[in-house]
C-alpha cells in the first residue's frame, strides 16, 4: 500500500516531467527534425561524389561551369572568362544532358 502511495505521489509530482514522456518528445524531435536532416546531408554528399570531369554544374552563387580538375576538396571548373577553383560544397547542382535532357518540341 505504502509503495502504491509512493508511485502516485510521484507521478503526480508539480514540475516534474514524466521520463517516458520526456523519452516520447525526444523521440520525435528526432523523427522530425534530425533524421530528415541526416537524409538530406547524405544525399548531398553522394551527388558530389558522383559529380566527374566533364559534367556541367552550377555553384551556389550562380555560376555557370564544366568541371575540367577534380582534387580531393576542390572542382577547378572552365567558365566563360576562364577557370574557376571552387570548393566542392559550393556545387549546387548538375546541369549534364544526362540529369535535364533537352525537350524536343
Amino acid at each position: 500500500m505504502q509503495t502504491t502511495n509512493i508511485i502516485l505521489q510521484a507521478a503526480a509530482a508539480p514540475g516534474g516531467m514524466n521520463p517516458v514522456v520526456l523519452m516520447l518528445i525526444m523521440g520525435v524531435m528526432f523523427f522530425f527534425m534530425v533524421w530528415p536532416q541526416m537524409r538530406r546531408q547524405k544525399k548531398a554528399k553522394a551527388f558530389v561524389e558522383s559529380l566527374k570531369k566533364g559534367d556541367s554544374i552550377v555553384t551556389t552563387g550562380g555560376v555557370y561551369g564544366k568541371i575540367s580538375v577534380e582534387t580531393e576538396k576542390h572542382y577547378i571548373i572552365d567558365i566563360e572568362e576562364g577557370k574557376m577553383k571552387i570548393d566542392k560544397s559550393g556545387v549546387s547542382m548538375e546541369m549534364t544532358q544526362a540529369a535535364y535532357p533537352v525537350a524536343k518540341d
